[in-house]
């Protein structure tokens, strides 16, 4: 069983910053990739970055050169630093970690990013 705690999130204005952080939690050794998605109001979820185990992460169109997906494995945590925001980012941002050996993924709780000047 693997839990995620989510932080980081809140109220940023137009080209500003914030940093998203996903701590993970029980048999940690069990998750592979990982990676944000976002859902806005009235929107389906999407998959903003993911990142590999060994740290190779991928982007959405939309947040390419704006946002850096990173994570330590160590510290079982994978970030979202989110620069140059814009309203179009608004939304409840989760994070998500997948299993080796398992098709079941775990999800956080979600955390509000909002947009706005």
């Amino acid at each position: 069983q693997v839990q995620l705690a989510e932080s980081g999130g809140g109220l940023a204005q137009p080209g500003g910053s914030l940093r998203l952080s996903c701590v993970a939690s029980g048999t940690t050794a069990a998750i592979s990739d990982m990676g944000w998605y976002r859902q806005a109001p009235g929107k389906e979820r999407e998959l903003v970055a993911s990142i590999t185990h060994d740290g190779r992460g991928n982007y959405v169109e939309a947040v390419k050169g704006r946002f850096t997906v990173a994570r330590d494995n160590a510290k079982n945590t994978v970030y979202l630093q989110m620069n140059s925001l814009k309203s179009e980012d608004t939304a409840v941002y989760y994070c998500h970690a997948d299993q080796w050996y398992s098709n079941y993924g775990y999800w956080g709780q979600g955390t509000q990013v909002t947009v706005s000047s």
